[in-house]
């Protein structure tokens, strides 16, 4: 008999960590929980950690201490790529019952009697090598936008990175099984699918089956309105992908296309599996196949042997492509990785410096890019967040507009004209169809 009735999530880290942890939540509900705020007195928390966001130990911590405080008796079951690195650590956590490493994190109602023994936590993580399972999921929670998982793990061992050892092999299901979780995620009202995964570029990993069939498949699946790629390898978004996208029904035009660093030198020195000219040329398709493209950039600042002048080498060509914004990593080091062993560190303080630098062009870069649409005309779809009266919801190219709060449009498109850059940095807007109205007003007077 199951003495637990509620359960609690908490999640760290990345897209595909929520998409998992909603996967999760939903076992939870089948197997008779009802699911609660982290806040509410649960029987069971579960925290979904990450390995890639800085002071994970601290976080974790925090939240463990977090639980214990709403309810002492509480069951808190701690998952996810840092459970999965370092289990032992976690257990030393006073107040953790169970650590559950990465294919057992799916099998978690199984463990719920493991209370801790003499403080420490129950440890269930086989070696990340006998992880060859693909577990499908997707987020739920929002009425909008759902996180599809489409491929786990990555056979590319770049050498600031641990989530190869967090999550194992390069893995994903068919196109035909990917489908059939598509069609269900399309039962639950959402309008918008994100592309999700670790690698996602590298679906079916060179086999009969590949990232380009799998996005023309999906683009014939009724009842989703959008796609989007969240994320993907440049060396792996090739000119049928982008063309395809060109012309496709329901795949937006907006890419995010990690980068890393814009010096040759720093990319040979992390593994990447590119160099800046084969970047240049993916952003310049991009920019003749979609001229209203959004693209987002991934870059890392301060890692090992980068110099003032490397740096400065980023900066310049951030400056010279064609970009929409980026996100700034500070690095910072990983057990177990290559560049843990690299010499030449950055000092913290210039790191922060170089971040502080590369977040300026990024709002620089934004601003620019949305000025160029200014004026143009575009499909919202409108999300449910509301802020002092005023509700927000995003275009295709992934330009961010606000209009006053109207409950009737959450989860509905509708097409705007892109008016003026407010002081929230959002973009007022003005709808299409009240300008035809109007317009219509002026031609029977």
């Amino acid at each position: 008999m199951n003495p637990y009735k509620t359960v609690a999530f908490h999640t760290l880290g990345c897209k595909l960590n929520f998409s998992e942890t909603s996967t999760i939540a939903r076992l939870f509900e089948q197997g008779g929980f009802a699911k609660v705020g982290f806040d509410e007195r649960p029987d069971v928390f579960v925290i979904n950690t990450c390995s890639v966001t800085d002071h994970a130990d601290k976080k974790c911590r925090n939240l463990v201490r977090r639980a214990k405080n709403k309810n002492p008796e509480a069951f808190v079951a701690v998952i996810g790529c840092y459970a999965q690195l370092k289990p032992d650590e976690i257990a030393e956590i006073e107040g953790v019952d169970v650590v559950l490493g990465a294919n057992e994190k799916f099998n978690i109602l199984e463990y719920l009697d493991k209370q801790a023994n003499g403080g420490k936590a129950h440890i269930e993580n086989g070696h990340i090598k006998e992880v060859k399972d693909f577990i499908p999921s997707y987020s739920a929670g929002d009425r909008t936008r759902t996180f599809l998982k489409i491929q786990d793990g990555c056979d590319y061992f770049c050498s600031f990175c641990t989530i190869p050892l967090a999550r194992g092999r390069s893995r994903n299901q068919t196109i035909e099984e990917t489908l059939d979780v598509a069609k269900e995620v399309a039962q639950t009202g959402v309008k918008e699918v994100v592309l999700t995964g670790v690698n996602i570029g590298d679906f079916g990993q060179n086999g009969e089956e590949n990232f380009l069939q799998l996005i023309q498949a999906l683009d014939e699946v009724e009842g989703i309105e959008r796609f989007r790629i969240s994320s993907i390898e440049p060396n792996l978004l090739s000119d049928d992908i982008i063309d395809f996208v060109g012309k496709s029904k329901k795949f937006v035009p907006h890419f995010h296309i990690p980068l890393q660093s814009g010096s040759d030198e720093m990319l040979t020195s992390m593994r990447r599996r590119y160099l800046t000219n084969l970047y240049k040329e993916r952003i310049e398709r991009i920019k003749n196949v979609m001229p209203n493209a959004c693209i987002g950039v991934d870059v890392i600042v301060g890692f090992p042997g980068e110099t003032d002048a490397e740096f400065l080498k980023t900066v310049e060509f951030l400056k010279l492509i064609d970009i929409s914004y980026l996100h700034v990593f500070t690095y910072s080091e990983r057990a177990n990785t290559t560049a843990m062993r690299m010499d030449d560190v950055i000092p913290m303080q210039t790191r922060q410096e170089r971040n502080k630098i590369l977040t300026h062009l990024s709002i620089k870069k934004k601003r620019a890019f949305y000025e160029t649409q200014l004026g143009t005309s575009h499909l919202v779809l409108w999300e449910a967040s509301e802020n002092e009266g005023m509700m927000h919801g995003f275009t295709e190219n992934y330009v961010k507009v606000e209009l006053p709060y109207d409950e009737q449009r959450i989860n509905t498109t509708e097409s705007v004209i892109l008016q003026e850059i407010g002081r929230s940095g959002l973009v007022s807007v003005g709808i299409e169809s009240d300008m035809m109205l109007v317009s219509e007003d002026q031609v029977s007077d």
